[in-house]
């Protein structure tokens, strides 16, 4: 492979070093390169900003994959012009790019994409900034709208200073600026690789922008970086990929403008959970530097396929174990007015250190002397068995060298290596639930969920609760981001109770399995969206069988190429059917907290091999039959989640245990076994609520699906027009009609396909 490597830097010099080293580059040159890449590559004079002269010098060496390193290259359209010739290029296009490029832009993608970020005003003068800086309060948050190399930032209690900020950024033609809400946490950085549809994470880093130790003085392009993050919570990097990365670049493939490349994104681990500061469109310096000294996978091989879109095909990356951490040597008045023309002595000697590599930036060669041409020089970078080590070495090596007026910051890395390092705690869950809007005779409220409730019917004589039923009633309530909307979708309880009770029927003809559903004589308050259930103790795991690739599995299989611990084939992408339906069960979370994803040896560990293998079987089959129903009626399941219990007094009588205790009490699940103890289908069955329902003329992998469920009013609250902020601690905003009657259109449609008959409201009659 014949590669091109674009840019002058210490990034770029790490870059080089990583593809020098792939067996499978056979020519690597670099435009215009600098004297340390020059001794793992070919350095060519030239501009890497100007597209024809990057796409001629690209056809002249007949080069087969482009890698931009620097940003300037891709806003200005490097990307297109080689596409444009048939080179491919592992960086994105110009309209792609102004995830960096334009900071208005990159806040307006993360709203419609439903991305955790900090609310932001774009002002184009100062009387919105006075206005905006009045909202959000110190400490003041003030980005310049364009490119800034990580430099156009300003965060400072000083009002006044916000302002003289805002001003320079304005005084430009065009000049907007971003004024943001303060986000309070550990900045960590996830570089994550692109190729249009399918994402692939990196290991996460932390940088230093500050100048000087303890984070004082001015914002610079980075002073210093490690990994990995012993400090981060756990599923971070999966965290991020599916609230985040994929949701952007479906966003931006929705848009007609595909990203490919590195989408950069920088977060603050809040206690609200991670929010993004910014998005950047290629590698980071200096992150990078610390992160390809841990890739052990060969890097040009990573880079072709995401450029050519075969990310999907790649196995999981391979990492160090060691840590690495980056010191940056930088000129004398670095940042305000760097002093040029130093010599710089000493990378011998310091490369002499165990685990040592130095990287150049900002230097040049002057008779034969290597000299300073920049603010800063090098680079650093040292591997460890841990961050004590690392550091130790980075800075014993830093010491060797030598380069008049230099500075380092002294403490990169050092909180992290002596666990100072914390996040902030989440807020505990709001356990409350909103009231279920109904008051009905003879019965009493034992429980109210988002959008159900159960109440437990009373004897006429005694006035105490029937031990043996429930009724289950579905609100037309909806949830969307953790919140209950205030607005209702009408007839969505019914909806959903009839096409519940439509499947049941369905099933019955194929799966020996007995359900809850008692009766659907109900109350007349509640006809239609209401059935007496048997009373059951429910199983404590969320059973879900998937059998297309979308969402949060999507993601994990972008990260691990498995989901749940099932092993799926390369190639996969966004909708791809998979050759046979999984189950990818998950925790049961208490209310206001997140369901996780777990594996069929987890829910061994839980319930014990008999149930488990019961479940496993039970929900594959569901959606299996389910699929086979729908798609004769011109619509795909993808993913479904069921729940099943059992009956007390069976499990009572099984474990020789009351039935109180085998109501509330603890249970030894692995004593119970199925053949004996019914395992019982319960709460809704295959509804647009519980499964993601697809149109099948429309379904094509690669891209996001045609649904009918809720996904109308998730855009609505994620675009401007909502003027929601998903990331502050305000509820959303009211539906407007238009939203509400599309949702409500979305959901009768799903029913009417899937049945065959026009939805009506059933009429009420006595219980």
């Amino acid at each position: 492979m014949k590669v091109l490597l674009l840019g002058s830097g210490a990034r770029e010099h790490a870059l080089a070093r990583s593809l020098a080293a792939d067996p499978d580059v056979e020519k690597l040159t670099a435009l215009p390169g600098n004297p340390g890449i020059a001794a793992v590559a070919r350095c060519l004079p030239g501009d890497p900003a100007d597209p024809t002269a990057v796409t001629e010098l690209a056809r002249s060496l007949g080069v087969d994959l482009v890698v931009v390193g620097p940003e300037a290259p891709l806003v200005a359209g490097v990307a297109d012009a080689l596409a444009a010739a048939g080179i491919a290029c592992f960086g994105p296009t110009a309209a792609a790019a102004r995830l960096e490029g334009s900071k208005a832009f990159a806040k307006e993608v993360m709203a419609a994409a439903g991305v955790p970020t900090a609310a932001a005003h774009v002002c184009t003068d100062l009387d919105q900034v006075r206005a905006a800086l009045d909202v959000t309060g110190a400490p003041y948050v003030v980005k310049e709208d364009g490119l800034a190399a990580g430099k156009g930032v300003v965060v400072t209690d000083d009002r006044d200073a916000a302002l003289e900020h805002a001003a320079a950024c304005l005084s430009g033609e065009g000049g907007q600026v971003v004024v943001e809400d303060y986000l309070d946490g550990p900045e960590v950085s996830l570089f994550c690789l692109a190729d249009g549809s399918t994402v692939v994470p990196l290991a996460p880093a932390q940088d230093f922008k500050r100048v000087g130790d303890g984070d004082e003085g001015p914002n610079t392009g980075g002073m210093g970086a490690y990994t990995p993050l012993s400090w981060a919570p756990a599923g971070l990097v999966e965290e991020v990929v599916a609230t985040v990365a994929q949701p952007t670049v479906e966003e931006m493939a929705r848009r007609g403008t595909p990203f490919t490349g590195v989408l950069y994104v920088g977060l603050a681990l809040c206690a609200e959970g991670p929010r993004v500061v910014e998005f950047n469109a290629r590698f980071g310096d200096p992150e990078t530097q610390s992160v390809l000294a841990r890739l052990r996978t060969p890097l040009a091989g990573v880079l072709m396929a995401a450029a050519q879109g075969r990310l999907a095909e790649l196995a999981p990356l391979r990492w160090s174990e060691q840590s690495s951490v980056t010191v940056v040597v930088a000129a004398d008045g670095y940042p305000a007015s760097p002093r040029t023309g130093d010599e710089i002595t000493g990378l011998e000697e310091a490369e002499a250190v165990e685990g040592v590599h130095v990287l150049q930036a900002g230097t040049r060669e002057v008779d034969g002397r290597l000299v300073s041409s920049g603010g800063r020089v090098l680079s650093v970078v040292a591997l460890g068995d841990d961050l004590v080590a690392a550091r130790e070495r980075a800075y014993a090596a830093a010491d060797r060298l030598h380069l008049a007026g230099s500075h380092a910051r002294t403490d990169i890395a050092l909180a992290a290596a002596e666990g100072r390092v914390h996040v902030p705690s989440r807020p505990a869950p709001d356990t409350k639930t909103p009231e279920v809007p109904v008051e009905l005779p003879g019965h009493e409220l034992v429980y109210t969920g988002k959008v159900r409730g159960l109440y437990a019917p009373l004897d006429p004589a005694t006035g105490e609760r029937d031990a043996s039923r429930l009724l289950l009633v579905a609100s037309d309530r909806i949830s969307a981001y953790d919140h209950v909307l205030d607005t209702p979708i009408p007839d969505k309880g019914t909806v959903l109770t009839q096409l519940s009770l439509w499947w049941i029927d369905q099933l019955a003809d194929v799966l020996d399995l007995p359900h809850h559903v008692v009766s659907t004589d109900v109350p007349a308050e509640v006809a239609g969206r209401a059935i007496y259930v048997r009373r059951l103790r429910m199983l404590p795991v969320e059973c879900v069988a998937r059998a297309f690739l979308t969402g949060g599995g999507l993601a994990e299989y972008a990260a691990t190429r498995s989901v749940s611990g099932v092993r799926l084939p390369e190639g996969l992408s966004d909708g791809s059917r998979l050759p046979a339906p999984i189950f990818t069960p998950s925790t049961k979370a208490p209310v206001g907290e997140h369901d996780q994803p777990i594996s069929y040896e987890q829910v061994v560990e839980i319930v014990g091999p008999r149930l488990a293998e019961r479940l496993r079987d039970l929900t594959v089959t569901i959606l299996q039959h389910g699929n086979e129903i729908a798609g004769q009626r011109g619509i795909l399941i993808a993913d479904t989640k069921v729940e099943f219990g059992v009956d007390p007094a069976q499990l009572a009588e099984a474990l020789g245990i009351s039935v109180e205790q085998a109501l509330e009490g603890e249970v030894d699940w692995a004593a119970v076994d199925p053949d004996v103890v019914d395992v019982v289908l319960a709460d809704e069955v295959l509804t647009p609520d519980s499964s993601r329902f697809w149109r099948a003329s429309e379904w094509e992998p690669g891209r996001p699906q045609t649904s009918y469920d809720k996904q109308v009013l998730r855009d609505w609250l994620t675009s401007p027009a909502s003027g929601w902020d998903r990331a502050s601690d305000t509820p959303p905003p009211a539906l407007p009609d238009e939203v509400v009657e599309l949702t409500r259109a979305r959901y009768v449609e799903a029913y009417e396909n899937l049945t065959g008959q026009p939805f009506t409201v059933p009429s009420p009659s006595a219980s």
